[in-house]
């Protein structure tokens, strides 16, 4: 190759990259942030990530699960929604339950009846006939008894008369006569007793243990209506008909995640709480009491809500809460603090929204100097 182009080429290069260096050398004004990060009102204030939950006595958010699996065939509230405790909620499929419980129900009530008829046990049709028996079964006793007894008499009077064939014949029959009276007799004592005390206390148990099953399979199919548990507000709902759900839950399309069916908060009121979260290298200086200054700042406004100290959950755990990220792996540990406000008019705040928020704490050793 010509060496002219050789230079020509290098010199291009060299020009462009000079001009490149220029170009980006270029100090630029600095973007203005798309909201002002919120300040510290207080001098010594310690700041503290912090989401919006509904007002509870304890706990957090309810997060709702069936207790078995099924296809959800209806969904009978709706999200901002108040309900009362018992309050239906989402009903599944239950058509293989319930057909599971009619047939132990129906088989307890076979036991029940059949357990009735021992105790009801003779019944007066059945000792009727045994009675005819044994009125026959006497007769025919006293039938042979009066033959044998007359031949008998003959025979003792005038043996000629009477051969011994025809008295063996009638001793004879009055001993079947005798053994079918007996038999008879036996019938009718054991007709009369009714059933056995142990028969009657077997399909006693048995009944007991078909009421029993049917119980428990009607029990279990009312698991298939998923109801309040307490009284609050329907914040989400993350399922739809026609969806399988599970113990776990049901699956989020977005997270890729099984997911509660429904989230509950608290009451319909004009409070709100805020759990916040204290790195566990500022726990220290924390004085808590009734009368702590804190404050909410609403992310991308220059909003701030002042907040009334409720409690501590005295327990340090991960720092985890805010993403919920259980295999995330977290070196700091925080401890959380519950405060409470009253509902802004005017100003969009929900549960499950991420907050700034500033807690007044007493002044350092550092601060002081």
């Amino acid at each position: 190759m010509d060496n002219r182009v050789l230079f020509t080429l290098a010199g291009a290069g060299i020009l462009i990259g000079v001009g490149s260096a220029a170009y980006y050398g270029i100090e630029r004004a600095a973007q203005p942030p798309v909201f002002n990060p919120a300040p510290n009102p207080y001098r010594s204030g310690l700041y503290a990530n912090g989401i919006v939950q509904s007002d509870q006595a304890n706990g957090t958010d309810t997060a709702l699960y069936p207790e078995v699996a099924g296809t959800v065939v209806r969904i009978a509230v709706t999200e901002g929604q108040s309900v009362k405790h018992g309050d239906i909620l989402i009903i599944l499929d239950d058509s293989v339950q319930r057909a599971t419980a009619e047939q132990l129900g129906a088989q307890a009530q076979a036991a029940k009846s059949s357990l009735a008829a021992l105790r009801a046990q003779p019944r007066p049709e059945s000792l009727a006939v045994v009675s005819a028996q044994l009125e026959v079964a006497e007769a025919t006793y006293k039938m042979n008894k009066d033959t044998f007894d007359k031949l008998a008499n003959i025979n003792r009077l005038n043996p000629e008369l009477i051969s011994r064939e025809q008295l063996d014949t009638a001793a004879n029959a009055l001993r079947v006569a005798a053994a079918n009276l007996g038999v008879a007799g036996k019938q009718y004592n054991l007709t009369k007793a009714g059933a056995w005390s142990y028969d009657i206390q077997a399909q006693a148990q048995q009944y007991s243990a078909l009421e029993k099953a049917y119980a428990s399979a009607l029990a279990l199919q009312q698991k298939y209506t998923l109801r309040a548990p307490v009284d609050g507000t329907i914040l989400s709902i993350q399922t739809a008909v026609g969806s399988y759900v599970s113990a776990q839950g049901t699956y989020d399309t977005v997270s890729g995640g099984n997911v509660p069916l429904i989230i509950m908060g608290g009451g319909a009121g004009d409070q709100l709480t805020v759990r916040c979260y204290i790195d566990e290298i500022l726990i220290h200086r924390l004085a808590l009491n009734s009368n702590t200054p804190a404050q909410l700042f609403i992310r991308g406004t220059n909003t701030s809500i002042p907040l009334q100290f409720v409690r501590v959950q005295p327990y340090v755990s991960p720092k985890i809460q805010l993403s919920s990220a259980r295999t995330e792996r977290v070196d700091l540990r925080v401890l959380p603090v519950i405060f409470r406000l009253k509902k802004p008019h005017g100003v969009p705040l929900y549960p499950g929204q991420l907050v700034d928020v500033y807690i007044g704490a007493p002044a350092s050793a550092a601060d002081q100097h």
